[in-house]
C-alpha cells in the first residue's frame, strides 16, 4: 500500500480522499499543518505527499522531501505557482488536477458579481434586523454590459457562457486563444478600455503577476468592477485599495488575495487581523471577499480526490501520468516525453 502525507487538511477533505484512497490502495496520513520548511520532516518515510495551494513547496522543502524518501508530490489543485517545479525536476514527480469543476469556480464568480452589483449581501443583513428600506441598494443591469475575461481555459469559457446567458457582450484576452471558439479576442489594452467588468481566469506566472496594478487600472473605465477567482497575486492589492479609495474601481469581488496563505482557510474571528491591506479592503462597502471558496462544491471535492488518487496510481502502475508537471513543458508548451513516460 502506498503511503502519502496529506498536508493542510480540512474536515471536508477527508471523506472523499479516504473513499478513493481506500479503493486504490493509497493510505493518507492527514496533517492539519501546512507543508513548510519547518514541517517537511513529517513526510519522512512516506512515498509521497499531497499538498494544496497554500503549502510551501520551494527548493528547501523539495530537498527535504527528497532526503526523506518522498518521490511524488500530488497537488490536489490546478495551480502550482507555490511549487518550484525547476527544483523538483530530477528528484520529485509533480502531478496536479487540471480540471475538477470549471462550473464551480465560474458559477462562484458570477454569484459574487451578482451579489456586489445588486447589493444582496447588504439586503440580507438589513432584513435580518427587520429593516426593509431600499435606500442605498440600487444596482445595475448586467444585460448589455461588456465583460472582459482574461484567460479562456475551461473556467474562463464556462464563465463566458454564463455571461452570454445574461445578455452581456464578451471580449477576452488569452496568450493562447481558443481556436474556433467564437470568442471575441482583443488586446489587453482594448479589454481594459472596453470593459465594464473584468474577470480573471488565468494562472499565476511571472508574466501574469500583478496583471492588475496601478498602471493597468489607469487604462480601465472609471467604475470598473473587478472579479478574481483565480490567484491572488494577479492583482496588486495595495494598488487596488488605492483605486477603490480614488473611486476609479467601482467594486471588487475577491475570492483570492495576494497574501492569503497566512489568513485564508483559518478562523481569525477572535483575533486582530494583522494584514492592514486586507482589513481595509474588507471594510470597504464595495468590496466582497470570500476565502478561496470558489472550488468548494460537493462535485468538485469528489473530482479532486478521484483525480488525485488516479494520478498517484497511474504514475505508480504505468510509469507515467498525463497530469505530470514539468518546468520544461511550461516553457516550451509541449512535453518532450510526449506523455509516453515519466518526466525524468
Amino acid at each position: 500500500m502506498l503511503k502519502y502525507a496529506f498536508f493542510d487538511t480540512k474536515p471536508y477533505d477527508k471523506p472523499s480522499f479516504e473513499k478513493y484512497g481506500g479503493e486504490a490502495g493509497v493510505e493518507f496520513r492527514f496533517f492539519e499543518t501546512r507543508l513548510t520548511p519547518d514541517t517537511v520532516g513529517l513526510a519522512n518515510g512516506f512515498d509521497g505527499v499531497c499538498a494544496f495551494v497554500n503549502d510551501t513547496v520551494n527548493e528547501e522543502v523539495i530537498d527535504g522531501l527528497y532526503r526523506g524518501g518522498v518521490r511524488v508530490l500530488a497537488l490536489r489543485c490546478a495551480g502550482y505557482n507555490n511549487v518550484d517545479v525547476h527544483a523538483a525536476f530530477g528528484k520529485i514527480h509533480v502531478v496536479h488536477v487540471p480540471a475538477y469543476s470549471p462550473y464551480a469556480v465560474a458559477e462562484h464568480a458570477m454569484a459574487m458579481l451578482l451579489t456586489i452589483v445588486r447589493r444582496t449581501h447588504k439586503a440580507y443583513i438589513r432584513t435580518k434586523d427587520f429593516n426593509f428600506s431600499l435606500a442605498g441598494l440600487t444596482g445595475f443591469d448586467l444585460h448589455g454590459k461588456t465583460v472582459g475575461v482574461i484567460g479562456t481555459g475551461r473556467i474562463g469559457r464556462v464563465f463566458i457562457d454564463i455571461c452570454r446567458g445574461f445578455g452581456m457582450k464578451v471580449v477576452a484576452y488569452d496568450k493562447f486563444p481558443a481556436k474556433e471558439s467564437g470568442i471575441d479576442y482583443v488586446s489587453m489594452e482594448e479589454l481594459f478600455a472596453q470593459s465594464d467588468i473584468i474577470s480573471l481566469h488565468c494562472p499565476l506566472t511571472e508574466e501574469t503577476y500583478h496583471t492588475v496594478r496601478a498602471e493597468t487600472i489607469a487604462k480601465m473605465k472609471t467604475g470598473v468592477v473587478l472579479v478574481n477567482t483565480s490567484r491572488g497575486a494577479l492583482i496588486d492589492a495595495a494598488a487596488l485599495l488605492e483605486a477603490i479609495k480614488d473611486r476609479k474601481v467601482g467594486a471588487a469581488c475577491l475570492d483570492v488575495y495576494e497574501e492569503e496563505s497566512d489568513v485564508f482557510f483559518e478562523d481569525f474571528s477572535g483575533h486582530i487581523l494583522e494584514d492592514d491591506t486586507l482589513a481595509r479592503l474588507i471594510s470597504m462597502p464595495n468590496v466582497l471577499v470570500t476565502s478561496h471558496q470558489a472550488f468548494l462544491t460537493e462535485e468538485a471535492l469528489d473530482n479532486i480526490a478521484k483525480t488525485t488518487v488516479e494520478n498517484i496510481t497511474e504514475l505508480q502502475n504505468n510509469g507515467r501520468c498525463q497530469n505530470e508537471l514539468c518546468y520544461r513543458c511550461g516553457k516550451i508548451g509541449i512535453c518532450r516525453q510526449s506523455r509516453t513516460g515519466k518526466c525524468f
